[in-house]
């Protein structure tokens, strides 16, 4: 048994080297990390960015081989039609509830002490965790979930990938919210495919995240179809926008990316790529 000491030090080391932001509940892939038969506590396998990479390796994680470890049988994300379901952001398992009841957690995803003002120490400046990509929660570039209606993950394509919800101003506290369609449909037998989606707006390396989830529509009675999913487009202020059932954002990876931006702007899941906060109740057909 690890001691309390021990795990300190270690997350103390993995926030200051290499710390990100992942989704963490029940149903996600790589919940234990990538070692066969062995639940790690203590990982972060999930939560490492994508950059440069050609999509055979960014799409589903499959460059640390997330895709190859999916979620135990039961175990799904469930997403109550016309309500809300709550995943924990932070940057490593130890710091959610899924890990030692609890004990590293705090209001903030590094499992920290903040306060509700946190912000960077001057305009020019990223905040201190640079984990958040951010200079406070207002520049919080925003979060989302895409949903696809295939148990068999391989059958899942940016087409029938749909962006279905969006958080602003998120990662910012570990505790995250979002609204679920009154209209998305029921899963398949087995299940949907889900995945958490963030673009940074800058503070540090300008990559993305694709993060994967087994995933169920509960109390839906929708006889509707979700559309296919056509790529966003910048569109700035919010006006001129794409509407309707939109892919994921692929961008800065070495190939299979779907949107272009000006020179210094990052895409992001808001209303400059044409995505409002909450449910995106315009998907279906």
């Amino acid at each position: 048994m690890r001691t309390a000491t021990t795990i300190i030090t270690t997350l103390a080391s993995a926030i200051s080297v290499e710390a990100h932001v992942a989704a963490w509940a029940r149903g996600m892939y790589c919940l234990n990390g990538t070692e066969p038969g062995v639940e790690n506590l203590n990982t972060n396998t999930a939560v490492n960015p994508l950059w440069d990479l050609p999509k055979s390796q960014w799409w589903m994680q499959h460059d640390r081989g997330c895709d190859q470890f999916p979620p135990a049988d039961g175990d799904s994300l469930e997403l109550p039609a016309g309500g809300s379901f709550t995943v924990e952001l932070a940057h490593n398992r130890a710091q959610t509830t899924l890990s030692y009841n609890g004990q590293f957690t705090s209001e903030w995803p590094d499992g920290q002490d903040h306060p509700e003002d946190w912000h960077s120490p001057s305009p020019d400046a990223c905040l201190d965790d640079g984990a958040m990509h951010t200079h406070n929660e207002s520049t919080a570039a925003g979060t989302a979930f895409a949903i696809s209606y295939n148990s068999d993950i391989s059958k899942v394509t940016m087409e029938n990938l749909a962006v279905f919800t969006v958080l602003e101003h998120t990662p910012w506290k570990r505790l995250a919210t979002y609204e679920v369609p009154a209209d998305l449909p029921p899963c398949p037998e087995g299940g949907c495919y889900c995945a958490w989606l963030w673009v940074p707006d800058g503070c540090g390396e300008p990559n993305m995240y694709m993060q994967n989830f087994r995933c169920h529509v509960t109390g839906s009675k929708s006889s509707k179809t979700v559309a296919p999913a056509k790529a966003p487009k910048y569109c700035g202020d919010g006006t001129a926008c794409i509407t309707g059932a939109k892919q994921m954002i692929a961008w800065n990876q070495a190939d299979g990316n779907n949107v272009e931006v000006p020179q210094g702007v990052s895409p992001g899941y808001n209303l400059g790529m044409g995505w409002s906060n909450g449910a995106q109740n315009d998907i279906f057909l």
